[in-house]
């Protein structure tokens, strides 16, 4: 609604709507699993947003979202196979296949921050963590502040910070390895960090046969909302096609 007042476009107007959350989305917009925002697990995001619109409403994860944008306007735009990693405390991934979204069957593809579970010893509070207890609370705003002890040379917030960074190489390699892309977008906060991605180029070297390229995210905290409105772009295309095709079968 703010958008819209600002730049004065009537509601009743619009062709389409685009929206992308963390979460597991179902086709629907029903976020099946939402572990970034607790309280939205089962929330029936897109019918809530569908009360607020006439025209069709579109909900995807964020991470899906990133990736049709960077294909689109960012760093993948002459790749049809690549995979983009939203890069965060619990990190996400979308992936393009044949030029295609990847949601898999149930809309979880991707979804390597649960990686962690094969070895819970492993997890983001732990690996963050430059005391001998867990980080707490885990949010940006104390992320940040190891990062911050890590540049003024901090020797356990430095190694904090070469543990995240291992453990976010080791989830990408995984996923580069499943699915074979041609590239790899890292985006996301992490993506400004010092030393992203030569670690990952030396990951994916000594794992895949054929390498991935790697690259940083040119669309930054653009990327999410980018690739929403494509998806909205993409439904109202699809019905003025479907429109023309029909007209011109008559």
């Amino acid at each position: 609604a703010e958008l819209l007042r600002r730049a004065g476009v009537a509601r009743g107007s619009l062709r389409a709507v685009g929206a992308a959350t963390p979460g597991i989305v179902e086709a629907d917009g029903t976020v099946r699993l939402g572990t970034a925002l607790p309280g939205w697990t089962g929330l029936g995001l897109g019918e809530r947003l569908r009360r607020s619109f006439k025209c069709p409403v579109l909900v995807e994860n964020d991470a899906n979202a990133a990736a049709v944008a960077e294909h689109w306007k960012g760093s993948a735009t002459e790749c049809e196979d690549m995979v983009f990693v939203l890069a965060g405390l619990s990190p996400g991934a979308g992936a393009l296949i044949g030029g295609r979204l990847h949601r898999g069957y149930g809309g979880a593809a991707g979804e390597i921050g649960a990686l962690h579970l094969l070895g819970r010893d492993v997890t983001p509070e732990t690996l963050l963590s430059t005391t001998d207890q867990p980080l707490h609370p885990l949010d940006e705003q104390a992320v940040a502040k190891v990062f911050a002890e890590a540049r003024e040379g901090d020797e356990r917030a430095r190694a904090a910070v070469e543990r995240f960074i291992q453990r976010l190489v080791h989830d990408v390699a995984a996923l580069a390895l499943a699915l074979d892309p041609e590239m790899v977008v890292i985006g996301g906060w992490a993506a400004g960090l010092d030393g992203v991605l030569d670690p990952l180029r030396r990951e994916l070297a000594r794992y895949c046969l054929r390498p991935p390229r790697v690259a940083l995210s040119l669309l930054g905290e653009a990327a999410v909302a980018t690739g929403a409105l494509r998806l909205a772009l993409d439904h109202v295309e699809e019905q003025l096609f479907a429109v023309e095709g029909a007209t011109a079968r008559r």
